[in-house]
């Protein structure tokens, strides 16, 4: 194992555009790359034998570009296919191993192509729903509603509503609407009529 010395330590070691700082641990800062986990990390380093409790920032520049080789082609140390992230890709039909902005990439295409074929799961994507087959009736509250229509909101008494005219000063206020079948409510300023006095029953 070659390392370098303390002189040409570096602080900052770019490994497959992600800037990992150079006190982090091997195994630790290899999986700081986004697609590739600990176990991922582990076995890459196991490869190459390199010390995974070393400081990231003793890598020479040949072995960092030999972790990225590996990163970008993991069937070049015979890596099973189940340990891959993408096995048999819809376009090559190839077993790959996709890190950094690929996976955004291809997520992003594989949930276009589901929209653009109609698919039950391309309808789930549209609305913002569940696709995996979870329970919608207890959980998922804070996403769309499902079945519900939304009204107007209701405003408070005398607010007038955007875009309407506001009532010119000293002008009466409109009279309410009558109920359906019933009698017109009085006006605001209309007083009430005088109560009759309760009449008296003889005693005998």
């Amino acid at each position: 194992m070659v390392y370098l010395s303390s002189q040409e330590y570096r602080h900052i070691v770019r490994i497959a555009g992600k800037d990992v700082p150079g006190a982090k641990k091997m195994i630790i800062g290899v999986s700081q790359v986004r697609g590739i986990g600990y176990n991922f990390a582990k076995a890459i380093l196991d490869v190459l034998k390199i010390d995974q409790n070393s400081n990231i920032g003793f890598l020479t520049e040949s072995q960092v570009e030999e972790i990225e080789k590996v990163m970008k082609n993991p069937s070049s140390i015979n890596v099973p296919p189940w340990f891959l992230n993408r096995r048999k890709d819809i376009d090559s039909g190839e077993n790959l191993h996709l890190i950094t902005s690929d996976i955004e990439f291809n997520v992003r295409n594989d949930i276009e192509r589901e929209k653009n074929t109609n698919s039950w799961r391309g309808f789930r994507h549209t609305y913002g729903l569940k696709v995996r087959g979870q329970r919608t009736r207890t959980t998922g509250r804070k996403g769309g509603a499902v079945g519900v229509r939304k009204g107007g909101k209701v405003l408070p008494p005398g607010a007038v509503p955007e875009g309407a005219a506001a009532p010119a000063e000293g002008a009466a206020a409109p009279a309410a609407a009558p109920a359906k079948g019933g009698a017109a409510a009085p006006a605001k300023d209309s007083k009430p009529a005088a109560a009759k006095p309760a009449e008296k029953k003889p005693t005998k």
